[in-house]
């Protein structure tokens, strides 16, 4: 009978190792491979990749300018760049903004003030293109080849929409040298863009930059579309200006830093304060989009007009409101952010 009795002790202590292990085991296994999400779904995530230490706040749908109908969002599931399985805000809109009015882009005539024509961006500074700027030409670049107005004084615009297809590409032909590059919103009717971006960031241990980053040509398979304005219209790549100089061409923004294409529709080139924005109780710089992979993009500086002074490499930083976020470069640099912190949809 005490054999026996030994036999059964023996017995109950190994089937509770067994599964004591099991659970163990288990417990590691999701530790390591499931991350929840703030609505209690799974998100499979590669932990090797994954940045645990960034500080991570939400995509806030709500915030998006969405009154007019411009810009509708629902919730899909997606994979990142980095295996992760998650939930995804889908974004689409009509290309054109509703919050503000576009436009004007080019002068009619020299004698034009700045009201009559939009903005240029050089060499870190903005320049109004009024009727003197285009005027003065041939001065602003050292180059005598430039004359964009007739003997009147009259700007030579184009005023069709195969003119603007034919003007607004790499390879301009010569008959359009020394035009100024005018698309106008009418002539996107039926462009719709859809923006897909996680509605909680994975932070990523390795970031990507941008091709067209300040730090130099870099090898990437990051996407050139830098985020997502809360009016849905796209904060896209810098424009190339070496081509449309080389044209002899000028495809100025208008005053909200964008301009228009018949692949795009209206799309941002600079942050100039015109589009919805989101107010920081704390006097914070004021959020105006989120980047590709979620994580927030405020304007260049604060409620004081200081700039942050301690941002990385992609012009990101993080603090307790907001978590890792990003800060617009300034609006003559022709550029938004220089790279991606988090995993992003391919």
């Amino acid at each position: 009978m005490i054999q026996k009795n030994i036999y059964h002790v023996l017995a109950f202590f190994i089937f509770t190792f067994a599964i004591i292990s099991f659970v163990g085991c288990s417990s590691d296994d999701a530790s390591s491979d499931d991350l929840v999400t703030e609505d209690g779904e799974d998100t499979v995530t590669d932990n090797d990749s994954t940045d645990e230490d960034t500080s991570v706040v939400s995509v806030d749908a709500s915030y998006f300018y969405t009154e007019d109908g411009s810009v509708t969002i629902t919730t899909v599931p997606c994979t990142l760049s980095d295996g992760t399985e998650t939930d995804c805000y889908e974004i689409v809109t009509t290309s054109l903004p509703g919050d503000h009015e576009m436009g004007p882009w080019c002068p009619e005539n020299i004698g034009d003030s700045a009201e009559a024509g939009g903005i240029w961006l050089e060499s870190g500074e903005v320049y109004d293109v009024d009727g003197a700027f285009v005027e003065n030409l041939a001065e602003f670049y050292n180059d005598d080849n430039w004359m964009m107005y007739d003997e009147n004084g009259d700007i030579y615009i184009t005023d069709t929409e195969d003119d603007c297809f034919n003007a607004a590409n790499p390879n301009v032909g010569a008959e359009y040298e020394n035009f100024c590059v005018e698309c106008l919103p009418s002539y996107i009717t039926n462009l719709n863009q859809t923006w897909t971006i996680p509605v909680t960031p994975v932070a990523q241990n390795t970031p990507v930059l941008f091709n067209t980053a300040a730090q130099g040509p870099q090898t990437t398979t990051a996407p050139s579309t830098r985020g997502v304005a809360l009016n849905g219209i796209e904060f896209s790549a810098p424009a190339p200006v070496d081509n449309i100089l080389g044209a002899y061409t000028l495809a100025p923004f208008d005053d909200a830093g964008g301009h228009i294409n018949v692949h795009q529709g209206y799309h941002y080139h600079a942050a100039t304060g015109f589009s919805t924005k989101i107010v920081q109780e704390d006097g914070h710089a004021a959020l105006i989009g989120y980047a590709l992979d979620g994580f927030g993009i405020y304007e260049l500086e604060d409620s004081e007009g200081v700039e942050a002074t301690d941002l990385d490499e992609l012009r990101g930083h993080e603090d307790d409101t907001r978590g890792y976020h990003y800060h617009v470069d300034a609006a003559g640099n022709n550029n938004f952010i220089d790279g991606l912190k988090g995993a992003y949809v391919n």
